[in-house]
């Protein structure tokens, strides 16, 4: 038997998380030094998983798992990995240490306990982050689709508590008001989350009931499901598939966000500390889109595209609307928060436009947008955690105090608008190549969130590190060690990946080509060059199929 190595990728930090949870109290250095070896060993087996990946092997998922769990009910232990998962997982993987070294003091305990200001347990802010990893690897090993639901929602738990329990300090009205925002921040994260779990929970057991009906056992397997549904052994009434879609699919779009189920993330990430804000948008977020991919798409084809034009005006609202949002704020945190919401819009447009470049586009954007987040919300934290405000009115001339900070923000934020050169650009050009070759209209409006993204980036950085250095900030120290290690490798990656993206692309292009199969889509043919046929026009006068087979 071989040895389970996406098992292992998952237990390692969930054993992480309960071995720092039990250490004593007293050992909140120990507490931080596990729970960051622990997610390095995690992010070594991830690298091992990618290396014994092979793009061009036959068959969707590789280094498969497959156990009887629930036989009664047709629940396996099923796991397997795509092109798709292996970016993700390896994304996941590689952001954990940083978010441990960058929220290294965010769990101390505060300086006086008070009964209204109370000591943090530095143990369970590094458990629950584990933990959070750990639930979301698995979800994206997932092929049973129980499976993948049960930790799906797991995930929300260790999430609420890291978000009520262990927020934000900077707010600066007093920690009792602090608190209540948080524990409002949390409970609304929760709330709209579960709502969305329940509804998919229906469409779960719905989608059991019909291959129960029609195969004769009921089953949760993706593979045995669209395997059944290619030799025409499935056959899911239309009216049944498009119900179980939209069950489906609202639950992912919650998570995504997409606009308008997106109102929990901008409070649940400017009430997080920077590091949990970062978990939040780019590692839990994205088990949204993925399951777009992996789910919506493979398991309801028809409704898929039945749903198309809906979505696609949701998507390009999304990326207008944060853009729009984004420009208008005046917290830091919450203007990453609704520039995130823009870049969502942006994800959910390409895998719903069904072409090869949109679909590798968005999961691109996945991996591009995990990185570009973390560096700048990262920064954007060190700076809050000196001056002790989320405001930008507060800030002014910190480039002339601290300059590597500052340009550190700078590489973070023109990341985020998709300067070419560093890796969002080639994600979201491919994005708007794959929206203009089928629907050009809503590709030309997309654009235009490219131009705000510029406008809310520039006037942030200028805002907060140019003009006058205020009073507040002429003894801001620089960067640190410890910040300068997070942050580093984070603006490496991004200039690696903006100049040389094949590794990715090698990597997710089968997967998305696989996807599009099931999904019966092919790209849209564009107009092809004829030389001059008498009456057919002039030389080198663009015409179509029809107009070609015409002239011969």
């Amino acid at each position: 038997m071989s040895f389970p190595l996406l098992t292992a990728v998952a237990v390692v930090p969930a054993v992480g998380a309960i071995a720092t949870a039990a250490l004593p109290a007293a050992k909140r250095t120990a507490a931080k030094w596990l729970a960051l070896l622990f997610s390095l060993v995690t992010f070594a087996l991830a690298l091992v998983v990618a290396f014994r990946f092979d793009p061009g092997a036959k068959g969707p998922f590789q280094l498969t798992e497959s156990h009887a769990w629930i036989s009664d009910f047709g629940v396996r232990y099923e796991l397997g990995v795509d092109g798709i998962a292996v970016a993700l997982i390896a994304l996941t993987t590689l952001l954990i240490p940083f978010i441990i070294l960058a929220g290294w003091h965010d769990a101390d305990p505060l300086e006086e306990a008070t009964p209204n200001r109370r000591w943090r347990p530095t143990q369970g802010f590094f458990a629950l982050i584990l933990a959070v990893e750990a639930m979301v690897v698995i979800s994206f090993e997932a092929t049973d689709v129980f499976l993948f639901y049960i930790f799906f929602e797991a995930m929300l738990i260790p999430m609420y508590f890291l978000i009520g329990g262990f927020g934000d300090r900077a707010g600066g009205d007093g920690e009792e008001r602090a608190a209540n925002r948080r524990s409002y921040a949390a409970v609304k994260f929760l709330l709209y989350n579960l709502a969305g779990g329940l509804i998919m929970l229906a469409a779960v057991i719905g989608l059991y009931a019909v291959t129960a009906d029609q195969l004769g056992t009921g089953t949760f397997s993706l593979q045995q499901i669209v395997e059944a549904r290619a030799a025409g052994k499935l056959d899911i009434a239309t009216g049944t598939e498009r119900l179980l879609f939209l069950g489906f699919f609202f639950a992912f779009a919650v998570k995504a966000p997409l606009w308008p189920l997106h109102t929990w993330l901008p409070g649940a990430m400017g009430e997080s500390t920077a590091p949990v804000a970062v978990l939040i948008t780019a590692v839990v977020d994205k088990v949204g889109t993925f399951a777009m991919l992996r789910f919506c798409l493979q398991l309801f084809p028809e409704a898929s595209s039945w749903a198309t034009p809906a979505i696609l005006v949701l998507a390009l609202i999304s990326v207008l609307y944060g853009a729009l949002l984004a420009v208008a704020q005046r917290d830091i945190k919450r203007l990453i928060a609704y520039a995130s919401i823009s870049h969502f819009g942006f994800i959910i447009l390409g895998i719903f436009v069904m072409t090869t470049q949109g679909q590798s586009g968005a999961t691109l954007y996945m991996v591009n947008h995990g990185i570009s987040t973390a560096a700048l919300m990262l920064v954007a934290g060190f700076l809050i955690s000196r001056r002790g405000s989320r405001l930008i009115a507060d800030y002014g001339g910190v480039q002339k105090v601290a300059p590597v900070l500052a340009g550190t923000f700078l590489i973070g934020g023109l990341a985020t608008l998709s300067l070419p050169g560093l890796a969002p650009f080639i994600s979201e050009f491919l994005v708007l190549v794959g929206t203009f070759s089928r629907y050009p209209v809503i590709g030309i409006i997309a654009t235009l969130g490219i131009v705000l993204a510029a406008l809310y980036v520039l006037v942030l950085y200028q805002r907060t590190m140019t003009g006058p250095v205020k009073a507040e900030v002429k003894s801001m120290p620089d960067l640190r060690v410890r910040e300068l290690v997070v942050v580093a490798p984070l603006i490496a990656l991004l200039l690696f990946l903006g100049v040389y993206p094949k590794p990715l692309t090698d990597l997710v292009d089968p997967a998305v080509g696989h996807t599009l199969s099931v999904v019966d889509k092919k790209d849209p043919k564009p107009p092809v060059q004829v030389d001059a046929v008498p009456g057919q026009g002039r030389p080198g006068h663009a015409v179509h199929d029809q107009d070609v087979e015409a002239a011969k």
